[in-house]
C-alpha cells in the first residue's frame, strides 16, 4: 500500500512541479493554478524534508511562507476570500474558493507525513486542473461534481481516520512530540505545522520561565478537575484507559506534566489536530489541538463550505461511515474517558464580515445538518456513553492580551485555585434560598434591558432534593456558579447582554426573547442590516434550529476573577468558561446533563438535583431524535449591567440574592470583598 501510494504520490508532485512552466490554462484561471502550485511545491518541500536541521528563523520564514496568503494583511488578495475568488473568477469563484481551502490541508499533512491524504489532495487539484487544458472551460457545475465526488469517495476513509485520531493513543504524532522534544528548543513549536504567532512563542517562554513545582501544580490542578469529575459523578474512573487532550499550543510545559498526571492515573494521552478535510470539520470550531487562528475571517468565510455537497446522499453516507468506524474501534471508544480541554483567552475580539461570495447552506441544507448533527450525537454516545465519561475546562491567557501579560497570567492561577470550601459553603446558603421557591426574577439596569422570569422544578421531597448544583473546581475551573435545568413552560422575557464574546465571535447589543422557555425572537447590533444579524445569530448560536429552549439558569460568584477582569480590562477577551462565572448566565440548547439525565446527581450536602431534565429532554423517552440539539452557548450579564436577582415566594412575596450588581442575601458577604479591596 504504501510503496503503491509513494508512486501516485511521486507522479502528481512531479506533474505539479511541471505547472510552472506551462501555457495551457487561459486567465483568469492561470493566475490560480501557478499560484496554488507553488503553494503546494512549498508544502511538497516539508513532506520530502527535515525540519531538525533548521535554525529557529528558518523555521519562522518557512511558517510565513506557509501561512503569508491567508494573513489579514494579503487576504484581500487571495483565493481564500470567496469575495476575491468571485471577483476574479466569477461564477467559478465559489468551487475554486472550496479547493482552495481543502488543499490547505496538505501544510499538516506534510508535517505529519500523511502520504495518502497529502497525495489525493494532489490529484484533486491535478483533476481540476486537467479540466480547465482542454479547448474550452469545463461547466462550472463539471468542476462541482469532480468537488463532490472527492468528498463522496473519501468520506469513509476521512471519517474512519478521524475517529480513530479521536480514542486510540496510538496515535501519537504530537504525544509523542510534546513527550520527546527539548521543550526549551522553542522551534519544535514549528514541527506541528500549525501557524506559530507570538502568542505560542510567548506562553512557550513564559512556562519555560517557570520552576517545575509551577508548572506540575499548573497540571494538577488540570488532571485533579478530571478525576474529580469521575468521583463527583459517582463514575468509575478505573474503567477508563485514554483522555483526549485539547489545548492551543505554546503549554506543551503544562501538557506534558500533565500526561504524566494521567498516567498514574491509568489514562494514556489521545491528542489529536483540529478537523482539516471538509468532510470532518464543524462550522469554524477548532475541536482538538490547534496553533494560532492566522486568520479568522478566513475560517469564518469557510464555516458552511460544506454546501458544496451536503444533500441527503451525504448524511446517509457520513453517518454510515460514522457507524462503521466507531464499531471499528469499539475497544478503544468504550474505554475513553472524555475531553480534558486548555483554553485561551486574550485575543482581540472578533466580529466578522459577512460575504454573501462565501458558501452558505441553504434552508433544506440547515435541516439536513440538525439531522445529520443530531443522528451523529446518537451513535457518538452509543460507543462512548455519556454516563460513563467525564470531561474538564481551565483557561489560561496568552500574550496579545497586553503588557500585563505575566500579572494576569499568575492572577488567572490564583483564579483557578481559589478556595472551593469557602465558595461551596456559600453557595449552599444561596441555594437553600432558591429551594424555598419555584420562581426566580432577573432584571438589568443601565441600558441592559434584561427582564426574565424563571420557573423552577417543584420539589416534592425538599429534605432530599434540591433544584441546583453546587458548582465548585471539578471539571468546570475555575470555581464559582449554581446552575439548575429550569421547567420550561413558564419561563420567559427577555435575554439582553451589551457585548459577549460566543464561540470566539463577538456579538453587540444581545437580545433573545424567550417564551415557554424557547427563543421567539432575536436581534444583535452587529451589522446595519438587521436581516444580517438575525442570520448571524440563526448560524452561530441557533445553529439553524428553528427554536432553541433554556437549557441552564445559573448564578456566578467569582467576583475575584470580575474585579481581576475590571482591573485590567480584559471583560471582553474572557472565555466563557470565566466569564459565565461573573454574573447570572442562560444557557441555550441542552441543559447540562444531556445523555444523563437519568445518573443521579448529588450535592456535598446529601440532597440529589433534581433538575436534570426539562420538557424537551424528556422527549427521549418517546423518540431520542427530538430530544437533543447537541448545542449549548452560555450568556452572561455581567455585574454591572445586572440590576437583581430576587427569588419569588408562593404570596409573591421576594428574598433579593442580588441587588444592584452586589450580593445582599445574608451568608453570601464575603463574595462583595474582591469589589471592596
Amino acid at each position: 500500500m504504501d510503496e503503491w501510494m509513494m508512486e501516485r504520490y511521486t507522479l502528481a508532485k512531479e506533474r505539479i512541479m511541471e505547472i510552472a512552466g506551462e501555457d495551457l490554462v487561459k486567465e483568469p484561471f492561470c493566475d490560480f493554478f501557478k499560484r496554488t502550485a507553488d503553494f503546494l511545491r512549498k508544502t511538497m518541500e516539508v513532506l520530502d524534508g527535515k525540519d531538525n536541521s533548521l535554525s529557529l528563523e528558518e523555521l519562522k520564514e518557512r511558517n510565513l511562507a506557509l501561512y503569508e496568503d491567508i494573513l489579514p494583511d494579503n487576504y484581500a488578495s487571495s483565493y481564500g476570500n470567496p469575495a476575491y475568488a468571485a471577483k476574479k473568477l466569477g461564477e467559478y469563484g465559489k468551487p475554486f474558493t472550496f479547493l482552495y481551502a481543502e488543499l490547505r490541508g496538505t501544510i499538516v499533512y506534510a508535517y505529519e507525513k500523511k502520504l495518502w491524504d497529502f497525495t489525493v489532495a494532489l490529484e484533486l487539484f491535478l483533476e481540476v486542473y486537467s479540466a480547465f487544458t482542454q479547448e474550452e472551460l469545463p461547466d462550472e457545475n463539471v468542476v462541482k461534481e469532480i468537488l463532490r465526488s472527492y468528498v463522496n469517495d473519501y468520506c469513509q476513509d476521512m471519517v474512519e481516520q478521524r475517529i480513530r485520531e479521536n480514542v486510540d493513543p496510538e496515535m501519537d504524532f504530537a504525544a509523542k512530540l510534546i513527550m520527546e522534544a527539548d521543550l526549551s528548543d522553542l522551534r519544535y513549536l514549528y514541527y506541528f505545522g500549525e501557524y506559530i504567532s507570538e502568542n505560542e512563542l510567548g506562553v512557550a517562554e513564559f512556562l519555560n520561565s517557570l520552576p517545575q513545582e509551577e508548572i506540575d501544580a499548573m497540571a494538577r490542578t488540570y488532571t485533579e478537575g478530571y478525576r474529580m469529575g469521575f468521583l463527583t459523578g459517582k463514575k468509575d474512573i478505573t474503567k477508563k484507559k485514554s483522555v483526549n487532550i485539547r489545548y492551543n499550543l505554546g503549554f506543551e510545559r503544562m501538557v506534558k506534566a500533565a500526561v504524566l498526571q494521567f498516567e498514574q492515573l491509568g489514562l494514556k494521552p489521545v491528542i489529536y489536530r483540529h478537523a482539516t478535510h471538509a468532510v470532518n470539520k464543524k462550522n469554524q470550531m477548532r475541536i482538538g489541538y490547534t496553533g494560532c487562528i492566522a486568520n479568522p475571517q478566513y475560517d469564518y468565510d469557510h464555516r458552511q463550505d460544506s454546501a458544496l455537497f451536503l444533500d441527503a446522499d451525504f448524511v446517509k453516507r457520513k453517518l454510515r461511515a460514522l457507524q462503521t468506524s466507531y464499531e471499528l474501534y469499539k475497544e478503544q471508544a468504550e474505554v475513553h474517558g472524555g475531553p480534558a480541554c486548555i483554553e485561551t483567552f486574550g485575543e482581540a475580539p472578533f466580529s466578522p464580515e459577512s460575504k454573501e461570495e462565501a458558501w452558505t447552506l441553504n434552508e433544506a441544507q440547515q435541516k439536513l445538518q440538525v439531522e445529520l448533527d443530531n443522528e451523529s450525537g446518537q451513535i457518538v454516545n452509543r460507543y462512548i456513553k455519556g454516563d460513563e465519561r467525564s470531561f474538564t475546562i481551565i483557561a489560561y491567557p496568552v500574550p496579545e492580551i497586553g503588557s500585563n501579560f505575566p500579572e494576569i497570567f499568575r492572577e488567572t492561577v490564583k483564579i483557578n485555585t481559589l478556595d472551593y470550601k469557602l465558595y461551596q459553603q456559600i453557595q449552599q446558603t444561596i441555594i437553600n434560598t432558591l429551594d424555598t421557591c419555584e420562581w426566580v426574577e432577573i432584571k438589568g439596569k443601565d441600558g441592559n434591558e434584561t427582564d426574565l422570569l424563571i420557573h423552577l422544578h417543584t420539589l416534592a421531597e425538599p429534605d432530599k432534593q434540591t433544584n441546583f448544583e453546587n458548582c465548585v473546581a471539578d471539571v468546570n475551573i475555575p470555581v464559582g456558579e449554581v446552575f439548575t435545568s429550569p421547567q420550561l413552560a413558564g419561563t420567559g422575557g427577555v435575554l439582553h447582554v451589551k457585548k459577549v464574546y460566543l464561540n470566539g465571535l463577538q456579538f453587540k447589543d444581545l437580545k433573545l426573547v424567550f417564551d415557554c422557555g424557547q427563543i421567539i425572537d432575536y436581534s444583535c447590533a452587529n451589522f446595519e442590516d438587521e436581516a444580517e444579524g438575525r442570520k448571524f445569530i440563526e448560524d452561530n448560536i441557533l445553529f439553524h434550529h428553528e427554536k432553541l429552549p433554556m437549557g441552564e439558569f445559573a448564578i456566578g460568584t467569582n467576583t475575584t476573577a470580575y474585579v481581576v477582569a475590571q482591573k485590567y480590562g480584559i471583560a471582553d477577551k474572557l472565555p466563557i468558561l470565566i466569564a459565565e462565572k461573573m454574573g447570572p448566565h442562560f444557557a441555550v440548547g441542552d441543559t447540562c446533563y444531556n445523555w444523563e439525565e437519568d445518573t443521579p446527581v448529588y450535592n456535598p450536602d446529601g440532597k440529589e438535583i433534581i433538575a436534570r431534565d426539562n420538557e424537551i429532554s424528556l422527549l427521549r423517552k418517546e423518540d431520542i431524535s427530538l430530544a437533543y440539539y447537541n448545542c449549548h452557548t452560555d450568556i452572561t450579564i455581567p455585574y454591572d449591567e445586572l440590576g437583581s436577582i430576587r427569588v419569588i415566594d408562593d404570596d409573591g412575596g421576594m428574598t433579593s440574592i442580588i441587588e444592584d450588581g452586589r450580593f445582599v442575601l445574608p451568608g453570601t458577604e464575603e463574595l462583595n470583598k474582591p469589589f471592596e479591596e
